[in-house]
């Protein structure tokens, strides 16, 4: 497993020993600092172990639940995350409104978005020795209600760019240019990918981001340290109007060249449209430079109780655009910008914060014995985590043998669970036995475990080996 994990935490590019052992000592802080749900959110019913008194929100959203059904007045109520001291949202069961689109980011918001950036540009300092000069950030309209913009901020920031508020309203009135003095570093080429719900809720956002374009193409600043001067181009791109997700389909569990192609041709299709408010072109080559030209791709994770594995978008979205470039040529650092805890955000190199995952939640005997408390719900939920480190191994190649090796002995290699799933849900049991089995005869896994090769089917044997 030792050379397994020297991969995940790039210790062959470390310049000193000492540095082998800080990424280590961070990775192993990492693991052990992380957190996952003791077992599954059954609704109406409160959680005595949570953050919050979960009861009120309990009630209310059974209460919440029969008054819909009788027709009656559901007491309207703002949405955002609790975990953003947004407290105001408790309890939930209430018909939710979202945020003002014309005050994102907030105040608040930005403050943690010029932390956001520091945080990625330090890390693509310390993995590749310089600025990173081309960046496609992946924004989530969900994750900007929750946070009021944060992540958005943080490309504002990366441009060095601020924005200006009214004082009446504290909505957003235009953007204040930061000059290179004040900056201490280059501006950095954001180009944005943002999500169907981002493009309907925010177009004032995608509007801001291009006037910001136009302001800073129009400076008279050298071009190594504006990439934007005498160069306004659209760098907001997302899908077509009314339509919503990537549509990989069937190409996530198709593990061939073809089907690694099929998925980054999707990305490319249902991401090339250029925005600018409620204008809307499609412009499929001027994204394809965008994602040639850049060398760092980031998502961001605000949120504590969920992870990159317990969801296929993730895999969709971050590995996607892998298999996206892979297409357009271009070698992208693939980030995952954890923003959970605000006052510590930590950016992780994709294949690092996967191994994070699957030590600290995948593979951990405490999480599984939670969701074998769920019975038929729990089985599907560790067949799915097998689906999504297998969508990240095939279209990103961000798994290594070792993380499938792990996560096998923690469920297949495990009697005691094999019995549970094929109690609760024999059809996922089989279906991770026909998974781990493609996996092998794609040469995406190959383990070096006897005891694995000797369980696997007889037809990934004949093909894999």
């Amino acid at each position: 497993r030792a050379l397994g994990v020297e991969a995940d935490l790039g210790i062959e590019a470390a310049s000193c020993p000492a540095e082998a052992i800080t990424r280590i000592d961070r990775f192993v802080c990492d693991v052990k600092e992380s957190q996952f749900g003791d077992g599954l959110h059954i609704w109406g019913r409160p959680d005595a172990t949570d953050a919050f008194n979960t009861a009120p929100s309990a009630n209310a959203e059974r209460q919440g639940l029969l008054d819909a059904l009788a027709g009656l007045r559901i007491e309207p109520g703002p949405s955002g995350s609790p975990f953003r001291g947004m407290t105001d949202v408790l309890p939930t069961g209430r018909n939710l409104f979202t945020t003002d689109p014309r005050a994102v980011p907030t105040r608040a918001a930005f403050a943690q978005g010029e932390r956001l950036a520091d945080e990625l540009i330090r890390r693509h300092l310390q993995d590749e020795g310089d600025w990173p000069r081309g960046i496609v950030v992946d924004l989530w309209g969900s994750a900007t209600m929750r946070t009021a913009g944060e992540e958005f901020a943080m490309a504002l920031a990366l441009l060095g760019v601020r924005p200006v508020w009214d004082e009446g309203s504290s909505r957003i009135s235009g953007i204040e240019v930061r000059p290179i003095a004040e900056l201490d570093r280059p501006r950095i080429d954001v180009t944005l990918r943002v999500s169907g719900l981002f493009r309907d809720v925010f177009p004032t956002m995608s509007a801001l981001f291009q006037q910001a374009v136009r302001v800073l193409a129009g400076r008279d600043e050298a071009p190594d340290w504006n990439p934007y001067a005498g160069r306004e181009a659209p760098r907001v791109y997302g899908p077509a109007p009314g339509s919503f997700g990537l549509g990989m389909g069937a190409s996530l569990g198709d593990y061939s060249d073809e089907g690694r192609r099929a998925a980054g041709e999707a990305w490319l299709a249902a991401s090339s449209w250029a925005l600018d408010g409620e204008q809307q072109v499609r412009d499929i080559e001027g994204l394809k430079a965008r994602v040639a030209q850049a060398d760092g791709f980031v998502h961001l994770q605000d949120l504590p109780e969920t992870d990159l594995l317990l969801a296929e978008d993730y895999a969709s979205h971050e590995a996607g655009f892998a298999a996206a470039q892979q297409i357009t040529g271009g070698a992208a650092r693939l980030f995952h910008l954890d923003n959970t805890d605000p006052a510590q955000p930590r950016a992780r190199a994709l294949t690092e914060e996967i191994a994070r995952v699957v030590q600290a939640r995948a593979a951990n005997p405490v999480w599984i014995a939670g969701m074998r408390r769920h019975g038929f719900r729990g089985a599907a939920e560790i067949a799915a985590t097998l689906e999504n480190m297998a969508a990240f191994a095939h279209l990103a190649g961000v798994v290594g043998p070792h993380l499938f090796d792990q996560f096998w002995q923690a469920t297949l290699g495990d009697d005691a669970v094999t019995a549970f799933m094929e109690d609760a849900n024999p059809a996922a049991l089989e279906a991770m036995r026909a998974r781990f089995a493609e996996l092998h005869a794609s040469g995406l896994w190959q383990s070096r475990r006897n005891s694995i090769l000797a369980d696997l089917a007889p037809p990934a044997l004949e093909t894999g080996t």
